[in-house]
């Protein structure tokens, strides 16, 4: 009996920009235009049947059915927050679900978006963190969050726009999967798919001080640095990436990515408050030296509490007497207005479903120590 040959798979084409797409109708014997007409027809009309794509031939058509697909992540579950926020639970392959987050306000709406399975770093604080690692996300998978959300939003065509702005804030540390975030950037800013202006996207890191270089030199986003703590002892504590990249290296690799902007560019730190642990008025201090002479704001995040976290969130009192010190001082400080807690959609509480690689989550049940017994590096007051 002959062999029967596997039917080839098909192309996933979110998984290409326009560069992407102008080489794959190459392959066609087509002319490169056909890129952008098809790239509009996806991210712009949210297409994803070519027979839907009227200026493009019957057979052209026709073939694409063949060899391409246009498939973005699957809803699986969709919860809404008393305040308007929306997390959808995306199904990816067997066993693994991501989270995106749309936040509603008054001027904007932001969408969160997630760029690995679980992540790869280990930050104490984070839900994600806890769910351990499977892998990074493909750039369909990526920009294809903002593909299915504008359809869930009922915005098609994208030009009708909801979504202002985007940030890489999701489940992840989107410098570990550089190659496919910064297609899926590429896409988000290209005036024939999603046409955000720069300032517009952000992209959140922990610092990982190589790729960072990487990424001034192929895109001009805003950038926002998880920071967390003013010294090296805690930080490596809370973010142990720190170990690798400290705050010495990530704030020179800073200063070389607002020296590379094309704009008056500006460094957002993220700073979540935990209660006895980076909240007192000599960490406030101690952050205000260490941002001296930097284009910064930063942004001070309530910590949201998760199943078994050992933290809890700074008291207003502490924290307003610590933004109210960074202000004194010159650096404009906000306080993030928690949103979406009530569907643990805030800061900090991303889990979906992850198939754990690195049986972090195990290693963790064996070890945990109950909040009693944690010792929180607290700096005492000077």
């Amino acid at each position: 009996m002959a062999a029967v040959m596997p039917t080839p798979a098909r192309r996933n084409l979110l998984d290409l920009d326009e560069t992407g797409l102008r080489a794959f109708f190459a392959e066609l014997g087509e002319k490169p235009f056909r890129a952008t007409q098809v790239l509009k027809w996806i991210h712009q009309q949210g297409v994803d049947d070519f027979e839907a794509m009227t200026n493009l031939g019957k057979g052209l058509r026709a073939r694409l059915a063949e060899v391409a697909e246009i498939r973005a992540p699957e809803v699986e579950a969709a919860h809404h927050s008393a305040d308007g926020t929306i997390k959808w639970l995306l199904r990816l392959d067997s066993g693994n679900a991501i989270e995106m987050v749309y936040i509603p306000e008054a001027d904007r709406a932001t969408l969160c978006v997630s760029s690995q399975v679980g992540c790869a770093l280990d930050c104490s604080f984070c839900s994600t963190a806890q769910q351990g690692f499977n892998r990074n996300l493909t750039t369909a998978e990526i920009i294809g969050q903002i593909w299915r959300a504008n359809r869930e939003l009922g915005v098609v065509p994208a030009a009708e726009r909801r979504i202002s702005n985007i940030v890489l804030m999701g489940m992840g540390e989107p410098l570990l999967n550089f190659d496919n975030v910064v297609r899926a950037i590429g896409l988000m800013l290209d005036d024939n798919a999603y046409g955000l202006s720069k300032r517009r996207v952000t992209l959140s890191t922990s610092g990982v001080v190589p790729a960072l270089d990487r990424l001034r030199e192929v895109a001009d986003v805003a950038l926002a640095v998880s920071l967390h703590a003013p010294d090296d002892e805690l930080r490596n504590e809370l973010v142990p990436l720190n170990r690798k990249y400290p705050i010495a290296e990530l704030l020179a690799a800073c200063r070389r990515y607002v020296d590379a902007q094309s704009h008056r560019a500006t460094i957002t730190f993220e700073y979540v408050m935990l209660d006895g642990i980076n909240d007192s008025p000599a960490h406030a201090r101690a952050l205000l030296r260490l941002l001296r002479g930097l284009p910064s704001k930063v942004n001070l995040i309530p910590f949201n509490p998760f199943p078994e976290t050992r933290y809890r969130c700074s008291p207003p009192s502490r924290m307003a007497a610590f933004q109210q010190i960074l202000i004194d001082g010159g650096i404009i400080t906000i306080t993030r207005r928690t949103r979406g807690e009530d569907i643990d959609a805030a800061c900090g509480q991303l889990a979906g479903a992850v198939n754990d690689r690195t049986r972090r989550r195990l290693r963790r049940a064996q070890t945990s120590v109950p909040l009693s017994g944690m010792v929180g590096g607290q700096q005492q007051e000077s």
